[in-house]
């Protein structure tokens, strides 16, 4: 069982969970096939046996490492947002949350590049009366991440903005 699930509330409803992008992938697989094409260059253009293996052989090992991480960063981040509040939880054995209630949400800022757009991924930044979330990097969707939480916001009236 998830973290978020486990900590819901009773009466709290799951409207949302984000993902870390794919594209967090692409440079363990970009190192990848550097690996390869070094192999097969070294080998069998240059007939240095030894040498292409080597060389193969540690990017193969660092491009390993970066789909590594990537995946392990992918498993270990859940991001939720419910009918009350915004869950972040970071980590497997030391634990990073944090948690803002949706009523304290003041603005939700998008950073997308360029290819960001075209493969829909981006950078979101929740900020709230006093605190805010570090930006969450890499985020799948995030203008549909953005409309969820802009959506779950209390709607308040002039009037009852007056009461308070």
């Amino acid at each position: 069982m998830s973290y978020v699930r486990r900590v819901l509330q009773p009466g709290e409803t799951l409207l949302d969970e984000a993902k870390i992008s794919w594209v967090t992938y692409l440079p363990g697989l970009l190192i990848l096939l550097l690996a390869v094409v070094v192999y097969v260059v070294v080998t069998f253009v240059f007939h240095l046996m030894t040498w292409g293996s080597v060389a193969g052989l540690i990017l193969l090992l660092l491009a390993l490492w970066f789909l590594g991480s990537a995946w392990f960063s992918r498993w270990t981040t859940e991001i939720a947002v419910t009918d009350r509040r915004i869950i972040l939880k970071r980590g497997f054995i030391s634990r990073d949350t944090i948690e803002m209630s949706v009523e304290k949400v003041e603005s939700v800022d998008v950073n997308q590049s360029l290819l960001g757009r075209l493969l829909n991924y981006g950078d979101v930044t929740v900020r709230g009366t006093g605190t805010g979330f570090a930006p969450l990097t890499h985020i799948d969707s995030p203008l549909a991440l953005r409309s969820r939480i802009t959506g779950t916001a209390p709607r308040t009236t002039p009037s009852q903005q007056a009461q308070r």
